[in-house]
């Protein structure tokens, strides 16, 4: 069954959805604790599919004192509006990028976006849930926050066009490409030779439509959920920055769990997490399918030449100072040398 959804529904995936709103009979009374819990993507999103899955586990092994609420696709308001309810307390949880929103506040948290810094997931994973995943979420509980121990998953970014392929750095040379609103993404592309325009993803569909960009980048689920192949005819797997989410809670929210409720919520979310990895690795290998189906052009793409312009224009060696030393190093313990 192909997974590529209307920008009709895309743009419409409104409604609500209260997990533990409605509570199965032997929890008829109100929950104890009921947190919100807000996402920026569509309800579809494996992240939606398994915050659900992990909300009913929660009530279910907390007795129904713990009740997650889940409000999908910006419902709350942007990243920027959802992240200041969630420091307020307005909004107990949040998923949310290290490498956009949330290192405006903690610059060393978009470390994890670091281009071609990672090769695969095991490379990957291996930083996240190892030491790099530990410095990070140490960093977060500075800023006052509770991070989940495990990130959970948006996949490896492909560039897409709608003028040719990218194959090698030199097919970015003048090219204006949607990115988001980042430092580190305007780096990347201007160090590779491209013009990168920070723009926010609700505009980006109508940005390629009117040719104000010739391409963006983004993972296959949501090049498929936003239907950008309808604009894009070229998608080059370049694999160039990771991306995720941290399960974030407010810290006084946190701390009116006990510690047994508080093991029993990371566990759950943990586990969910940990699902959500897979099947979003999965969906994004099967979506090329369907895009090739509904038109793209698909190409490989080596990395290493990309790797060595980026060397060559001082890439690494601005945000190795910028991160520091530390967690530079913690980084490269993971992925080789990368300056």
């Amino acid at each position: 069954m192909t997974l590529i959804l209307s920008r009709r529904r895309f743009a419409t995936l409104g409604a609500t959805v209260a997990i533990g709103a409605a509570l199965p009979l032997r929890y008829a009374r109100a929950a104890e604790f009921s947190f919100k819990l807000g996402t920026n993507v569509p309800e579809t999103h494996p992240l939606n599919v398994h915050a659900r899955k992990a909300a009913a586990a929660l009530l279910e092994a907390t007795g129904g004192r713990v009740e997650l609420k889940l409000f999908p696709n910006n419902q709350l308001g942007g990243d920027a509006d959802m992240f200041s309810q969630l420091r307020s307390g307005a909004l107990e949880c949040f998923t949310l990028s290290g490498v956009n929103v949330l290192s405006t506040l903690i610059p060393s948290t978009a470390i994890s976006g670091v281009g071609f810094a990672f090769k695969d997931y095991p490379t990957l994973w291996k930083a996240l849930d190892g030491r790099l995943g530990e410095h990070l979420r140490g960093q977060i509980s500075k800023a006052g926050l509770v991070a989940m121990e495990k990130i959970w998953d948006n996949g490896f970014r492909q560039v897409t066009t709608s003028t040719k392929p990218v194959v090698t750095p030199d097919d970015l040379k003048g090219m204006k490409i949607r990115v988001p609103v980042s430092a580190l993404w305007t780096s990347l592309f201007k160090s590779l030779g491209a013009t990168p325009a920070g723009i926010n993803f609700a505009e980006v569909y109508s940005a390629l439509q009117t040719r104000i960009v010739d391409g963006q980048e983004n993972p296959p689920a949501i090049i498929s959920a936003a239907k950008l192949y309808e604009v894009q005819k070229y998608c080059s797997l370049t694999n160039h920055m990771w991306d995720g989410w941290w399960f974030l809670m407010n810290r006084r929210a946190w701390s009116r769990l006990s510690p047994e409720l508080q093991e029993t919520f990371a566990r759950v979310v943990n586990g969910a997490a940990m699902a959500e990895r897979q099947e979003v690795a999965q969906q994004n290998e099967n979506l090329k399918a369907d895009l090739a189906a509904a038109g793209m052009t698909f190409n490989n793409v080596e990395p290493a030449p990309f790797r060595e312009t980026l060397t060559k224009a001082g890439f690494y060696r601005d945000w190795k100072e910028k991160f520091g030393a530390e967690a530079w190093s913690i980084l490269e313990e993971a992925t080789g040398e990368l300056s």
